[in-house]
């Protein structure tokens, strides 16, 4: 049996840093048609600083949402939105969120089905864009408002990580991840540690064909419309796991089975902000250039925040409570560089 069925990640999954114009510009090498892109402007903190900028295909070009605050979708955005998805990229607007003379940026873009489909496995009818190889579905519906509604996902395994949020209302960003399991969520947009709460999860595991909500107005207010981000772990490629910190600057190591290409940490059990790093702002398998989801910061560049990215995982080393407090617990989602075995191996280090 094969390590992994996907010899190349960035088929699939890429980070493209780009320089932005203030006109409208379009950002090619992405290597596929994006479904789902999200952006940030790395270079402006404080009072220049703007939002994160989250567009898909099932929602539509020029409909934003941001993971750092409850925001409901915004459509043509005042500061700047993505306008186009193309064969080898994307296209924003001009606007200091997306695209500032002289700003630079990040983009995280993902491949789902380039397309959509309805799902009818749930007892609410969703549109879903899906990767089954990758692991990756966008999932649009409509809540119920009844406790223990179902959604289809279309992945064909069961997720482990899923992000719902609330289009229509300013309600904050729920997260399901498989280490903390259905009874407990996370708050993409806030530093909140994890909570208890049956209206999110609805206490019910996800299946290999549905995933189940509580009648909260995070994930399932009756008539208004979310969408959520849903990944399902495929070796050699993503990984969502948990690991507990050893408060050593020389610190926990974390398996995931191939060379990361983007991780994003979360303590679990205090308050804490959200850290993203991925392998396209760092040089020499060394990341330390820090993003927080939950926040319009500009990017950190900071020697006490760093990961070390290896063949077969990330190495901590760090004593920061963001990422490796002494026994702190923390959840990660992660995405492959390069698989640790197989056609295009990681490099050892």
């Amino acid at each position: 049996m094969a390590y992994t069925t996907i010899k190349k990640p960035s088929d699939y999954f890429n980070t493209k840093l780009y320089t932005g114009n203030d006109g409208t510009l379009a950002i090619s090498g992405v290597g596929f048609q994006p479904d789902w892109t999200w952006i940030k402007c790395r270079s402006h903190g404080g009072s220049a600083s703007f939002e994160h900028v989250l567009t898909d295909a099932v929602r539509g070009v020029n409909k934003t949402l941001v993971s750092n605050d409850t925001d409901a979708e915004t459509t043509n955005n005042a500061t700047g939105y993505l306008s186009v998805f193309g064969s080898d990229g994307f296209t924003v607007t001009g606007g200091d969120a997306v695209n500032g003379v002289g700003r630079t940026y990040a983009s995280w873009n993902w491949l789902g089905a380039n397309g959509t489909a309805s799902n009818t496995d749930g007892s609410i009818t969703s549109t879903v864009s899906a990767n089954t190889t990758s692991g990756f579905s966008i999932v649009s519906y409509a809540g119920n408002g009844t406790a223990g509604a179902t959604i289809g996902h279309s992945l064909g395994i069961k997720p482990s990580c899923i992000l719902v949020k609330n289009r229509d209302n300013n309600d904050s960003w729920r997260m399901y991840h498989t280490s903390l399991g259905a009874t407990k969520f996370l708050t993409l947009n806030s530093t909140n540690a994890a909570g208890t709460n049956s209206a999110e999860w609805n206490n019910t595991e996800p299946t290999s064909s549905v995933f189940t909500v509580g009648s909260g107005t995070n994930t399932n207010t009756n008539t208004q419309d979310y969408i959520a981000y849903c990944f399902a772990e495929v070796k050699g490629f993503s990984k969502f796991g948990s690991y507990v910190g050893n408060g050593n600057a020389d610190g926990t190591f974390v398996y995931t089975g191939f060379k990361p290409a983007f991780v994003i940490i979360r303590r679990t059990d205090t308050a804490e902000n959200w850290t993203l790093f991925d392998n396209k702002r760092d040089v020499d398998n060394v990341a330390e250039h820090l993003i927080r989801p939950d926040t319009t910061a500009a990017e950190e560049i900071v020697s006490n925040y760093r990961l070390d990215l290896l063949s077969n995982g990330f190495k901590l080393k760090t004593t920061d409570g963001k990422m490796n407090a002494s026994g702190g617990t923390y959840i990660y989602m992660a995405f492959a560089e390069e698989p640790l075995v197989g056609d295009n191996p990681a490099t050892a280090r």
